[in-house]
């Protein structure tokens, strides 16, 4: 618990993270980000982190995806769901239906893993997720279309799928060659220990294609925080 430093002069309090801003994306608009990387990064080990409401619980609403062939979703059902060419390939039997809720969700991928549940992790509010209804690993060293040459999409996995995030998001991260974990992008917090918070993500290494989004130019949404080129918007507003 912080010192109050009102009770003792000079003490110092420490302030939590606070994230000011997030991005609507309304699927009746077709809203998304895009950009294509200009080279190839780490298509193996990698992490995709966001804080999302979905606002359609009864719909497909994509938050992350790469040239029709990746998804990151959360399925019609409620659950979360991983799809590439081929089919859904991991799927959770928990299902996240609370059109309120802010969820956080991390999914760390590291294919070069020689044990096959080592490969996907996926954390919803800082705590891993074990039960799945679908869980189809990748294989060892696989490549997968993140970080390779091709249309990355927030909001979507390709342009003019029916697929599109129908809500909010904000803290968006793609991380190109590191696997990170839940605690890497948020902590419970100290006083009440069932609450997960955001942490500055600022220094984390984000790798050749990585990128963060946090929203904070109404005039530019799809800016890079991190440095790197902006993605491009389409049918997003100031207003968003």
């Amino acid at each position: 618990m912080p010192i109050n430093s009102f009770l003792y002069p000079g003490a110092k309090v420490t302030t939590a993270y606070e994230v000011a801003n997030s991005c609507r994306f309304n699927d009746g608009d077709s809203a998304y980000m895009h950009k294509t990387p200009g080279s190839a990064g780490n298509r193996r080990t990698w992490t995709f982190s966001c804080w999302a409401k979905n606002s359609e619980a009864e719909a497909h609403s994509t938050y992350f995806g790469a040239n029709n062939a990746f998804q990151l979703e959360f399925h019609s059902s409620g659950a979360m769901l991983a799809w590439k060419t081929g089919g859904d390939f991991m799927k959770t039997n928990a299902l996240y239906r609370d059109p309120s809720a802010w969820y956080h969700i991390v999914w760390a991928f590291d294919t070069t893993q020689g044990t096959a549940a080592n490969r996907v992790k996926l954390y919803v509010n800082g705590t891993q997720v074990t039960s799945w209804a679908t869980a189809s690993y990748p294989s060892e060293n696989e490549e997968l279309e993140i970080n390779n040459t091709v249309p990355h999409y927030v909001g979507d996995y390709h342009t003019g799928t029916s697929e599109n995030m129908d809500g909010y998001l904000a803290e968006v991260c793609l991380i190109d060659g590191t696997a990170y974990a839940a605690s890497d992008f948020g902590e419970f917090d100290e006083d009440s220990p069932r609450i997960w918070k955001p942490k500055d993500v600022s220094g984390l290494t984000f790798g050749t294609n990585g990128f963060y989004l946090d929203f904070e130019d109404s005039a530019n949404l799809g800016n890079d925080a991190n440095g790197g080129t902006d993605l491009t918007e389409v049918n997003l507003a100031a207003t968003d």
